[in-house]
């Protein structure tokens, strides 16, 4: 069984930086590509990055120049370092495992779901 654990989030001030992990059990890692999504409240679910096994990756405007997308293979884990935070940015971030080699932006396209960790940011 596929299982996906973000953790990292937090409160953190606007300008401030965090990073969030999400650990993956139960698929081979290497095999999948990953995303990160996020849901601020009363919003719709969003896109916010996406990487592949080769390390390639995508971003949603809003996150390109700030935060960085990442993955180790060896450690079946996926990490979102975000910096420079908005107050925009503020939501529950979930991490994503589509069993494909192909990225997508697409929710609807990934297999497997974390349970979402939260990020606040605030002053």
């Amino acid at each position: 069984q596929v299982q996906l654990a973000e953790s990292g989030g937090g409160l953190v001030q606007p300008g401030g930086s965090l990073r969030l992990s999400c650990a993956a059990s139960g698929v081979t890692f290497s095999s999948v590509s990953m995303g990160w999504f996020r849901r601020a409240p009363g919003k719709d679910r969003e896109f916010v990055a996406a990487i592949r096994r080769n390390a390639l990756t995508s971003y949603a405007a809003s996150a390109k120049g700030r935060f960085t997308i990442s993955r180790d293979d060896n450690k079946n884990t996926m990490y979102l370092q975000m910096n420079n935070l908005e107050a925009e940015d503020a939501g529950i971030y979930y991490c994503a495992a589509r069993i494909s080699v192909f990225l997508s932006v697409q929710a609807n396209d990934y297999d497997f779901w974390g349970q979402g960790t939260q990020v606040t940011v605030s002053s």
